[in-house]
């Protein structure tokens, strides 16, 4: 846990009091670490866990064994990005 001291223009201490209020919170210094909850993944991104690594790593293997360093040729990439905007021009018109 960090300590700070902080400096807040008044419209950033309505901001925490509104949040402070809206999930009954103790103080203003829960309100901010709410705040960096709800807010703060615009601007930096999470740590990944050890266990979602261990998950798409898996996920990779499986996918590696099953089809190995396939490449694409451009035929089956053109068809396939046909087969996409096709799809996506249907959703579009429904």
């Amino acid at each position: 846990m960090v300590f700070a001291r902080l400096k807040l223009n008044e419209y950033s201490n309505k901001v925490l009091n509104v949040i402070k209020a809206k999930f009954d919170l103790k103080d203003k210094s829960e309100a901010l670490n709410k705040f960096a909850e709800l807010y703060g993944d615009e601007v930096v991104e999470k740590e990944a866990s050890d266990e979602y690594i261990k998950k798409i790593i898996e996920i990779d293997e499986r996918h590696m064994k099953k089809y190995g360093h396939k490449n694409m040729s451009l035929k089956e990439l053109d068809k396939l990005c046909e087969v996409v905007w096709c799809l996506i021009l249907i959703y579009q018109m429904s």
